[in-house]
């Protein structure tokens, strides 16, 4: 594998609309929507978050605001203030976590490195854990990639075991029209 053959890979529930984002919903329909998904899907791991949407939700805001304004100190040119959210290369644990919905996935090398950011792990528990993650932009990933003393698999399992994935933020839906 070469970091050519690299591919974002975003996971949904069966019970929900591929590439969109809660947080894009005015407040109220957002509230709506994660208490009638939680309600739903009680036994589903996915949707506990929705459960507590209250507390869920204001973290979420906090960490997007975050992420965006990095991104922009990085050089990105975020078009959506809040991002779809992916994985690089697929993860076995947010498959599950999503009861083996509906896998979208995308080649890495289509999306433009102006809309495009990652971070070692999932940046809210990351945040909420430490205070602060860590943000790559697209060059910066590679970079780290090349860099690197091993091979790409070697790379990703060494990110997989220590953070289970690494999170990708895409910030421009019209490069997902693929």
């Amino acid at each position: 594998m070469t970091v050519n053959d690299l591919c974002i890979v975003n996971y949904c529930h069966s019970s929900c609309t591929p590439l969109l984002n809660i947080m894009r919903l005015p407040k109220d329909e957002a509230f709506a929507l994660a208490y009638e998904m939680a309600e739903k899907n009680k036994d589903t791991t996915a949707f506990y978050r929705f459960a507590d949407f209250e507390n869920y939700y204001p973290e979420r805001l906090k960490t997007d605001k975050l992420l965006y304004t990095r991104f922009i100190e990085l050089g990105g040119k975020p078009i959506e203030e809040h991002p779809l959210s992916f994985v690089l290369q697929g993860s076995d644990f947010l498959d599950g976590w999503f009861d083996r919905g509906i896998v979208t996935t995308i080649p890495l090398n289509l999306i433009n490195s102006d809309h495009i950011s990652f971070t070692y792990g999932d940046s809210m528990s990351t945040l909420k854990m430490n205070g602060e993650f860590t943000m790559l932009t697209k060059d910066m990933l590679l970079k780290e990639i090349s860099d690197y003393d091993g091979t790409l698999e070697d790379f990703l399992m060494h990110i997989a075991n220590k953070y289970h994935y690494i999170e990708v933020q895409v910030w421009d839906d019209n490069c997902l029209r693929v």
